[in-house]
């Protein structure tokens, strides 16, 4: 049997933090080894439990949670880091994402949603809600058109991981034209923060037949994620 993610939970708001801890230690794949208060309290303790992840809201006392992030990364690099806030501040999203953090949701999701993210970013995945993806895209637009560097500077969430092919990557626009018109359709809709059931739904296929798709998307583009293939696509106005 695997072990479980140890997590830590920050949260300045009781009632909330006592609750979620209820909520997570009733699902096997979790075990809640600490919880904090506030930013100073949460670094005094997670030094010592050392745990797998750490879910932590921006609006603390004192140190914010986004100003937080660089400390807890730097004390426990290994660790990652999901936000879990009412926060839906762009500023907020784009400041937490540069500072380190592996996610960034809020806190009107899903509880099983919420638990589907904690292991998908355990295992690597990068997750930000629906709403506050479209955000991203926002802020990404704003920014301009891609540069040559853009290609090769690594964004808040950008892919830098190397191909697993030995021949010679594809330069990122031959990576688009090799998408189906399906799967720049589904991209076009993931940029836009659509989630897997919104897809199916707009397309009239399934949820299944979507996921199948995506997957064929994020080999194809060389993205580890859908968000990183958000922002790619966004970067190239597929939106």
């Amino acid at each position: 049997m695997t072990q479980p993610i140890r997590l830590f939970v920050v949260d300045d708001h009781n009632l909330f933090r006592r609750g979620l801890i209820a909520l997570l230690s009733q699902d096997p794949r979790f075990e809640v080894v600490g919880e904090a208060g506030d930013a100073s309290a949460a670094l005094n303790a997670v030094g010592r439990l050392k745990p797998d992840l750490i879910l932590l809201d921006n609006h603390l006392p004192g140190v914010s949670g986004v100003q937080a992030i660089g400390s807890l990364k730097e004390l426990l690099p290994q660790t990652r880091v999901l936000m879990l806030t009412v926060s839906e501040n762009e500023e907020d999203l784009s400041a937490g994402l540069r500072a380190g953090a592996d996610g960034y949701l809020l806190k009107t999701i899903d509880t099983a949603d919420l638990a589907d993210s904690i292991q998908r970013v355990w295992e690597g995945d990068s997750v930000i809600s629906p709403e506050m993806l479209g955000k991203l895209v926002g802020l990404l637009r704003r920014s301009g058109p891609p540069t040559e560097a853009a290609d090769t500077t690594a964004t808040p969430l950008a892919d830098t991981a190397p191909l697993a092919s030995a021949s010679a990557p594809l330069a990122p626009d031959e990576r688009l034209s090799s998408l189906s018109p399906r799967e720049r359709e589904i991209l076009r809709l993931i940029a836009r923060g659509h989630s897997n059931k919104l897809i199916a739904r707009e397309l009239d296929i399934a949820e299944t037949t979507v996921k199948i798709h995506v997957q064929h998307i994020l080999r194809k583009l060389d993205k580890s994620t859908r968000v990183h293939a958000a922002v790619y696509a966004t970067e190239r106005g597929l939106t």
